[in-house]
């Protein structure tokens, strides 16, 4: 058997940056920050901070578009290593993560709150707030 997923929650490290392929498939590139707290021998909190590649393509990849460097992202998919040679002739080996699904875990710093509801003067949308009504379904706000 064999099995290829990966599942990652942390933080971006930037915006991500947009190019298209000659076919016109959109793909999205960007860092994130994945950072866990542990105690060491003496008993001192120490903290670590892994760094990750995250691609995306398609209609995931207008979405990717759409985050901002800090926000907070779950992403699962799959870990695809390839290598290339620069111009000094050297080999390089590049780790990423192909992103399948994408959620942000906290809502935009620039959304407002959803309506109360039990508000009648309120208008409710069946989207997630701070989500535009034409995003993927595989991709949602998480609560905090």
């Amino acid at each position: 058997m064999q099995k290829n997923r990966i599942e990652l929650a942390g933080n971006l490290g930037g915006k991500p940056v947009v190019r298209y392929l000659p076919s016109g498939t959109p793909v999205a590139n960007v860092r994130m920050a994945e950072r866990y707290r542990y105690t060491d021998r003496k008993n001192q909190t120490q903290e670590h901070t892994n760094w990750h590649s995250l691609v995306f393509y398609g209609d995931l990849a207008d979405i990717a578009a759409t985050y901002e460097k800090g926000d907070n992202i779950f992403v699962e998919g799959t870990l695809q290593t390839r290598q290339f040679t620069p111009k000094d002739g050297s080999t390089r080996t590049v780790y990423e993560v192909v992103a399948r699904t994408a959620h942000q875990i906290t809502k935009p710093k620039a959304s407002k709150e959803a309506p109360a509801d039990n508000d009648p003067q309120a208008q409710h949308s069946s989207v997630e707030p701070g989500v535009p009504a034409e995003v993927e379904a595989n991709v949602e706000v998480w609560p905090s």
